[in-house]
């Protein structure tokens, strides 16, 4: 009898312990890490994929669309004195070489109206790239060339092989007729040799300026279309340069050295309209140059067609979640089997640790063949039914599975949101967080973690 109650009075292997069986959990968790960044390879691999899929259409569909010009080019000579000896007298004259240069004119005032729509009709296997078509329409005039800032004698000055000139990039997905009208002459445009720089050239052919213009400004219209990928941008060589732009694409990201219109912007579901108005005193550049085009860069400005969040970003930021997924969840099963006195073993722990590294898996080969919202709602109820009837079978009971399938749904749910917040994300992430740590140490405050 007395060695009964000896027995029966004798501690607990520390292996039974609270502090063994959390250490056991936690070395658990750390190591379904391993599988996790497996599955964050997975989603990095099948994006890196789609991008290629993106940058192949782009590369025959049209890539970035960035507009410069139209130019007026006029040529202009200019003269070099070199020593000529005659070989018999040995007397030098001086003579000159006559050399021709260009000068080139920015327009007084250019007037752009876009119009771009989205084209979702390319599909490559599974990805489905989205690209636009831009119909852009241009308006202006050209007023009389300055030639005293350049120090050009307008006698040294070819009027009659006057050229309209324009730089632009992605010239092959130029869909429409390459013509400029000029007052009530149309001219055509052809495509010049390569400059060796990121822009294509166009040029018209040779006009008569002074009879063209007969004094007054010349108006210029003409309209190009493009097919693109990725952005539309333009440089503000007018004067006075006016853009206007309207989409059916919903997120786009205004960008460059000037900011569009605030009063008259709008960005909805349905598209975008942006308007810009750039002066001449607004950027510090010329609106005449000698010799050569220089480089404009610096002074873009348009519209970045983008998808905000796309369903691998997605997948990838829900990932990042794992661990803290994985964590509460062993932490809610825990504190179940500290409560209730039923023992978990830690390959069932291990069983559930794996059921939940598989809705990541799920999640990204549905969303490649549905929306991502419905991929997160069948990925996150099939794990939360399995590990909620696995639970019935570990604690004997339907009250504490009943929990756990809450628990994790709310879980779920946060997450969800989360991702899907973009200014507020961290806010409410850390409120989650801070009620959660809450929750805990209240349903914990009852445990004696010394036995």
């Amino acid at each position: 009898m007395e060695n009964q109650e000896i027995q029966g009075n004798e501690p607990k292997s520390f292996l039974q312990s609270n502090t063994a069986k959390i250490i056991m959990v936690g070395f658990l968790t750390l190591f379904l890490l391993i599988p996790l960044l497996f599955v964050q390879n997975l989603i990095e691999e099948r994006s890196e994929r789609k991008n290629e899929v993106d940058q192949e259409i782009a590369t025959l569909w049209g890539s970035d669309v960035t507009f410069y010009g139209p130019i007026l080019r006029i040529p202009y000579q200019t003269f070099e004195n070199y020593n000529v000896t005659d070989t018999k007298t040995g007397a030098t004259t001086i003579q000159k070489r006559a050399f021709t240069q260009y000068a080139y004119f920015f327009p007084n005032e250019l007037i752009n109206v876009s119009t771009v729509k989205k084209n979702e009709s390319l599909k490559r296997g599974i990805f489905n790239p989205i690209v636009f078509t831009a119909n852009m329409k241009f308006n202006g005039n050209f007023t009389a060339p300055n030639l005293a800032k350049l120090n050009i004698p307008e006698a040294n000055v070819q009027w009659e092989k006057a050229a309209i000139v324009v730089k632009t990039t992605n010239l092959k997905s130029i869909k429409s007729e390459l013509s400029i009208k000029l007052n009530n002459e149309k001219l055509l445009f052809e495509p010049q040799p390569d400059d060796k720089s990121d822009y294509s050239v166009l040029a018209t052919n040779l006009f008569n300026y002074s009879d063209l213009a007969n004094g007054k400004p010349i108006q210029f219209h003409f309209n190009i279309q493009y097919n693109g990928s990725n952005s539309i941008n333009f440089i503000p060589i007018g004067k006075i340069t006016k853009v206007t732009m309207d989409s059916d694409w919903e997120s786009p990201s205004l960008e460059g050295s000037f900011a569009a219109n605030d009063a008259t912007k709008v960005v909805n579901k349905n598209g975008f309209h942006a308007d810009w108005k750039i002066l001449d005193i607004n950027r510090t550049f010329s609106q005449q140059y000698a010799s050569a085009l220089p480089n404009l860069d610096d002074y873009k400005f348009g519209v970045k067609l983008i998808d905000t969040v796309d369903e691998y970003q997605q997948n990838e930021r829900v990932s990042k979640y794992g661990f803290l997924v994985i964590g509460l969840t062993f932490l809610i099963f825990f504190l179940i089997q500290s409560v209730s006195k039923i023992n978990i073993h830690i390959f069932q722990y291990s069983m559930i640790g794996i059921a939940l590294i598989m809705f990541y898996t799920l999640l990204i080969s549905i969303t490649e063949h549905s929306s991502f919202s419905l991929a997160y709602a069948i990925a996150g109820t099939a794990v939360i039914v399995m590990i909620a009837l696995y639970s019935v079978s570990i604690l004997k009971n339907k009250k504490f599975p009943l929990f756990i399938a809450s628990a994790l749904t709310v879980l779920y749910s946060f997450i969800y949101v989360i991702i899907q917040l973009e200014d507020y994300a961290l806010l409410v992430g850390s409120i989650g967080l801070f009620l959660i740590l809450g929750a805990v140490m209240y349903f914990s405050r009852k445990i004696d973690w010394g036995k």
